[in-house]
């Protein structure tokens, strides 16, 4: 799953969200902190008003909320959401050894240079749980003028959110 800098680092790039079922959401307050929404017809679904969208909780009794506008509500997209986004310019995705990654230095870029998710990388274990090495995965897109770049991450899923928000930030500086 995105990771909450990310998907905030979207959002104010200015990616936009049109709620449907089976999207992930938070509400940053204090009270709800680690709780993930999942928007479904069944409990939680979107409702369209002249003055916006607004997340309707259906039959929630546990919870002392019955609405919540779609602006107080930060959506964590799915990987095939981002890959979605990303459209023409996605290439391919892949996993590889974050040593493997050290051996070809330099040959792949972070999008945002460590400004997002700066915590070190942790070492994942393989399939008989002795750990092996920090495993990462690139996201390779192409630029219009054929320009190709590498967004690493440890999740594939922030891999496509920093490919995505490097595309968003060229457009807006590009334009």
């Amino acid at each position: 799953m995105i990771s909450a800098e990310l998907a905030v680092a979207l959002r104010d790039a200015g990616v936009r969200w049109r709620p449907a079922a089976g999207d992930r959401f938070v509400i940053p307050q204090p009270e709800l902190d680690g709780e993930i929404f999942t928007l479904s017809e069944m409990t939680i679904e979107a409702r369209e008003y002249s003055t916006g969208t607004v997340l309707g909780f259906n039959g929630t009794t546990e919870w002392a909320l019955d609405s919540v506008a779609q602006d107080e509500a930060l959506w964590l997209p799915r990987e095939d959401q981002l890959r979605e986004l990303l459209g023409g310019t996605f290439v391919s995705l892949a996993q590889v050894s974050a040593a493997d990654d050290q051996d070809d230095a330099g040959s792949v870029e972070s999008a945002r240079d460590g400004a997002v998710g700066e915590e070190p990388l942790t070492e994942r274990g393989h399939r008989d749980e002795e750990p092996g090495p920090a495993l990462l995965f690139e996201v390779t897109t192409r630029g219009s003028r054929g320009t190709v770049e590498v967004h690493a991450a440890p999740s594939a899923a922030d891999a496509y959110a920093l490919a995505l928000l490097a595309l968003v930030e060229r457009a807006t500086t590009d334009a």
